[in-house]
C-alpha cells in the first residue's frame, strides 16, 4: 500500500507544481491554457496513436467490457440525475451533475498514470473507457442540455455532436492507430521518433495543466460537490466493478483497469461544457477541486487492490 502510494506521489507532485505556479503568479491562467491546448492537440494524441498502433484491434474491442462499463456508469448517471431532479433542478443542471458523477480524468491523468502503474496490458481497456466517455456520455450531456432548452431534439444538434466526436483529437488518434495496427502498416522511423518526442511531453504537460487549472477553481456549493465526489470516487468504481465481475464476462485484469479508471477524479472537460453552455460552472469547478484533492488518498488503495488481481 505504501509502495503504491509512493508510486503515485510524482504524478500528484507535478499537479501540485502546476497549482503552485499559477497560484503564485509565476504562471498565468492563460499560459496554462496554452499548455492544455498543446497537450490536447499534439502531445496526448501522439501518445495515444503510438499506443494504439501497437495494439491488436480484436483484443481491444471487448463488448462485455464495453457493456459492463457503460451499464455501470449509466446506473450512477441515472442516480445522480434522479437526486438532482428531486432537488428541483432543471434538466440541464441535472445533466451536468450526472456528468460529474461518472466522467473521470482518463485522458490527462488516467492514461499516463495507469499505463505506468498497471503496465502495458492496461492500455487497451483504458482506451475503451475513454471511448465510451467521449462517444456516449460526452454526446449525451450536450443533447440533454440543448434539447431541454429548445424543447425538442433538433437534427442540427445531432450533427454538431457527431462532428464534435469525429474531430476530437483523442478519438482521431486512437482510430488511426488501430487502423495502422489492423492493416499492419508500419510507422516510419522518423514519424515514430516524432511521436515518441511529443508523447513524452504528454504526461508532465497534462499533469501540470491539471494543477494550473485547479488554481483558478473555488469551492462553492460544498454539499453538492461532496455528494458528487462520493458518486465519482466511490459509487462509480463500485458500480462498474459489480457489472464486470457479476453480470458480464470481463477478464479480471481488464475489470481491475476499468475500476481504477472509474476511480479517477472529475475531468476538466466537464467544466468546459458547463462553462460553454452556462450551466452551473462553479458547481462543476468545486466538484473537480474536491475529487482531485480527495483522490490523492483514494487512488492508491484502489490501484493497490487492482494490482493484486
Amino acid at each position: 500500500m505504501i509502495q503504491v502510494f509512493l508510486q503515485t506521489v510524482p504524478f500528484f507532485a507535478v499537479i501540485a507544481l502546476g497549482y503552485g505556479a499559477v497560484r503564485s503568479g509565476f504562471f498565468t491562467a492563460e499560459a496554462t491554457g496554452h499548455i492544455t491546448k498543446f497537450v490536447f492537440y499534439f502531445a496526448l494524441p501522439a501518445m495515444l496513436l503510438k499506443f494504439a498502433s501497437n495494439l491488436d484491434f480484436a483484443d481491444v474491442l471487448d463488448w462485455d467490457f464495453v457493456a459492463a462499463y457503460f451499464v455501470g456508469s449509466l446506473a450512477i448517471y441515472l442516480l445522480a440525475t434522479i437526486v438532482a431532479m428531486l432537488r428541483g433542478l432543471p434538466v440541464a443542471e441535472a445533466a451536468i451533475e450526472a456528468q460529474c458523477s461518472i466522467i473521470g480524468n482518463v485522458g490527462f491523468l488516467g492514461i499516463p498514470m495507469l499505463a505506468l502503474l498497471l503496465g502495458p496490458s492496461s492500455i487497451g481497456p483504458i482506451m475503451m473507457v475513454l471511448a465510451v466517455d467521449l462517444i456516449f456520455f460526452g454526446s449525451l450531456v450536450v443533447i440533454l442540455i440543448t434539447g431541454s432548452r429548445d424543447g425538442r431534439l433538433r437534427l442540427g444538434t445531432l450533427k454538431v455532436v457527431a462532428l464534435g466526436v469525429a474531430k476530437n483529437p483523442m478519438v482521431v488518434s486512437i482510430v488511426i492507430g488501430l487502423m495502422l495496427s489492423r492493416f499492419n502498416v508500419p510507422i516510419p522511423n522518423v514519424a515514430n521518433d516524432l511521436l515518441d518526442m511529443l508523447g513524452a511531453a504528454a504526461t508532465p504537460g497534462a499533469l501540470f495543466a491539471i494543477g494550473g487549472s485547479l488554481a483558478g477553481k473555488s469551492a462553492e456549493r460544498a454539499s453538492v460537490a461532496g455528494w458528487l465526489s462520493v458518486c465519482k470516487l466511490a459509487l462509480h468504481p463500485i458500480a462498474v466493478g459489480l457489472m464486470a465481475f457479476f453480470v458480464f464476462d470481463v477478464d479480471p485484469v481488464a475489470a481491475g483497469v476499468m475500476i481504477a479508471a472509474a476511480a479517477l477524479p472529475v475531468a476538466g472537460n466537464v467544466y468546459i461544457i458547463a462553462q460553454h453552455y452556462g450551466v452551473a460552472p462553479a458547481r462543476v469547478s468545486t466538484a473537480i477541486l474536491f475529487t482531485t484533492v480527495i483522490s490523492v488518498a483514494t487512488i492508491p488503495p484502489v490501484i493497490g487492490w487492482v494490482t493484486s488481481l
